[in-house]
């Protein structure tokens, strides 16, 4: 019955947003808009492939067509290969405004044989500092990986190859804002930050590498909600998509529970020099 109950006022939370069910065609062309870099950022393959480089005078980047209120959004990535310090290639979805909302993955350069750092963050209101950061467990710049982000009213569950690395969970019942009622749009880029990506900003670019190049195909927004126009709203139906209610099983938490204990190198939730007066409400809760 309580999960009964639990569904049924998420129902009726979500009941007055009229939104599209999304169905990707598969091509990147269909899906996203080049919008910024000059030609640094290209499709290629008839739509499956998109590039995004960087060089010093300029990085570049791409926006979706679509905005999207609640689903299952998977892309295959490649990252910049080589001596990629200073470098970050950004994938987020993000609404607009002073009180934003944003699911974020970035993934920081190091130079040459060391990790990347996977930096994943959750803004609600305008509101972040809910980051955590990992090692992945391959070699992110040798071929494609998919990073998905299911987002649906129960939580945000964060997940690489298919294996969950973290949830962040709808506690509005313990007044810790969700992302719920704003839709976002997809972004992605790939720009310059060495004052702070790579070991603090220690390691600067090295521009004698440049151009540097990030990899994109394999878009899937099948399993979502979404609109292409402000004009053209039609109810979700939330009954008939699994993925709507959809949270980690024993073997997902499992799963994530190893990459956390073996991968993650940071967590705002054991950072207690940052928050002095107590961890946010959110990392007491489980």
């Amino acid at each position: 019955m309580a999960a009964f109950a639990t569904k049924q006022s998420m129902l009726l939370l979500s009941s007055s947003l009229l939104l599209l069910i999304g169905v990707s065609t598969g091509s990147l062309y269909d899906n996203f808009d080049i919008t910024w870099g000059d030609g640094r950022a290209n499709i290629f393959e008839s739509g499956h492939l998109l590039t995004c480089t960087l060089d010093k005078i300029s990085g570049s980047g791409f926006q979706s067509k679509k905005e999207y209120l609640f689903g299952k959004i998977d892309m295959k990535m490649k990252l910049v290969a080589g001596n990629s310090a200073g470098t970050v290639t950004a994938y987020y979805l993000s609404s607009k405004g002073e009180t934003w909302d944003e699911i974020d993955f970035e993934f920081l350069g190091n130079v040459t044989g060391q990790p990347y750092v996977l930096h994943t963050n959750v803004f609600t209101g305008g509101k972040g500092n809910r980051e955590m950061q990992f090692y992945l467990w391959f070699d992110p710049t040798a071929d494609f990986h998919t990073y998905t982000v299911l987002w649906n009213p129960l939580n945000i569950i964060f997940l690489v190859d298919g294996i969950p690395i973290r949830v962040f969970k709808n506690n509005e019942a313990h007044g810790v804002a969700y992302p719920k009622s704003q839709p976002m749009k997809i972004y992605s880029s790939l720009w310059e930050a060495d004052d702070w990506a790579t070991q603090g900003g220690r390691v600067k670019t090295d521009w004698t590498n440049a151009p540097f190049s990030a990899s994109y195909r394999s878009f899937n927004d099948v399993d979502c909600c979404s609109r292409t126009s402000v004009w053209n709203w039609v109810t979700c139906n939330a009954n008939s998509n699994s993925w709507m209610w959809t949270t980690l099983n024993s073997n997902q938490l499992g799963q994530m529970k190893w990459v956390q204990d073996d991968y993650m190198i940071y967590n705002y939730c054991n950072d207690f020099k940052r928050f002095p007066q107590g961890l946010p409400t959110e990392c007491n809760l489980g």
